[in-house]
């Protein structure tokens, strides 16, 4: 993981992405390994349903699927992802409304917490392969920032 206030470069170390809300680990990336740990995480949030998904250059549309999650945005449940290839860029809303850019890499588990404003991309290497945790479906309805403001 690598993370940073985007407005000045400045790091930002695990302890403080906690300060903020977010949820930052590091563990295994070997099946086995991480299967213990995330069931108890589901067990302690509360999330039943576990899958994975996948993004490379070869995904059909990646084009357009990677636009609609630029877009600001937030979810009414948890955003939990556990990388196991590839890399990713979360830049997230801050406390105070700054933007922090968080790269999440293999063996990274980020949780963004719910009605967290957010924005995800692909870094260059346009792949990336993770885990996904929640409770219902349902909650990931993004909202986007343009369309809370509005009401809609």
């Amino acid at each position: 993981m690598h993370a940073h206030w985007i407005e000045d470069d400045e790091p930002i170390g695990a302890e403080q992405l906690v300060a903020q809300g977010l949820t930052y680990q590091q563990m295994a990336t070997d099946p086995e390994a991480h299967r213990t740990p995330l069931e108890a995480l589901m067990a302690a949030h509360g999330y039943v349903n576990r899958d994975q998904v996948a993004l490379s250059p070869e995904t059909p549309n990646l084009e357009a699927i990677c636009a609609k999650f630029w877009d600001e945005h937030h979810h009414t449940e948890d955003e939990v992802r556990f990388v196991l290839e590839g890399e990713g860029i979360f830049d997230i809303r801050s406390l105070d409304d700054r933007w922090m850019r968080v790269t999440v890499v293999p063996g990274d588990l980020l949780i963004v917490p719910k009605d967290r404003n957010h924005r995800f991309k692909l870094s260059v290497n346009q792949s990336i392969r993770c885990v996904r945790l929640f409770k219902d479906p349902a909650g990931w309805q993004a909202v986007y920032r343009t369309d809370a403001a509005q009401g809609s």
